[in-house]
């Protein structure tokens, strides 16, 4: 399997994804995994949809994408645990908002 680096999206992007509704194939194809890889993700609680019941119904955020990115790279990268590399995701998004939190104070 080849090894991907996780991709550094910019804020804005985010913002402009923010109110994308991606469905399962899209946002497998956004994060160059398989659709099986998503869905063991969402069944594990570690990607969330939006919406939709089944999974042909889920839709996701744009920020899912970049979640979704972040795991993937960490996954192949380091040959993570899907748990540990979602904990791992947990804490860098923390990093983030204290980071914009404290320049917002400054």
């Amino acid at each position: 399997m080849a090894h991907h680096n996780p991709i550094a999206i910019p804020a804005e992007l985010v913002e402009l994804l923010g109110d994308a509704a991606l469905d399962l194939q899209e946002l497998a194809r956004g994060c160059r995994v398989s659709p099986d890889w998503v869905v063991t993700r969402v069944e594990s609680g570690v990607l969330l949809p939006d919406s939709g019941g089944a999974a042909a119904e889920w839709r996701f955020a744009g920020a899912t994408l970049v979640r979704a990115r972040r795991l993937a790279g960490l996954e192949q990268t380091f040959e993570a645990d899907p748990q540990l590399a979602a904990l791992t995701v947990d804490l860098m998004e923390e990093v983030v908002e204290l980071r914009r939190r404290l320049h917002q104070l400054i």
